[in-house]
């Protein structure tokens, strides 16, 4: 009989890549990232222990929407008093601040709860191309 390997969270080798958002569909590259950040790309994967590794997103202003989800696709929040509630489309939310709606994609397809607020830690993203991470000696993360 073999033995199952287990990764230790303490053991694991954690990687910097960077990620070009210039014209890559929203949903596609959120999948993308939280296939690093969960560490699903690595050999040692333990789906209970964070084996992940860092990413850095640039050109967020860029990211694609395809079809009429840009009008059609209203997200929601609540202030918590009566009547509180406000609507905005994701064309609207986009034209705001583009890094919360990658955010908010990648949040929803992480596991939930600490494993996952640890795993979304390791995300960095940014507007434009200028970043705080050279010195991490980025990777580039190939998309197909």
């Amino acid at each position: 009989m073999g033995i199952t390997a287990s990764s230790k969270h303490n053991l694991n080798e954690r990687n910097w890549y960077k990620v070009d958002a210039t014209e890559k569909v929203l949903g596609r590259i959120a999948s993308n990232i939280a296939i690093i950040l969960q560490g699903k790309n690595k050999v040692n994967y333990t789906k209970h222990v964070d084996t992940g590794d860092y990413v850095v997103v640039i050109n967020a202003d860029k990211i694609s929407i395809t079809g009429d989800k840009a009008n059609k696709t209203m997200h929601y929040t609540h202030t918590g008093y009566p009547g509180g509630i406000k609507s905005a489309s994701m064309g609207e939310l986009m034209a705001k601040d583009s890094t919360k709606v990658l955010h908010q994609a990648v949040k929803r397809m992480l596991p939930k709860g600490p494993l996952g607020r640890d795993m979304l830690k390791k995300l960095k993203i940014y507007k434009d191309e200028n970043h705080l991470h050279a010195a991490q000696k980025l990777q580039e993360w190939p998309f197909n």
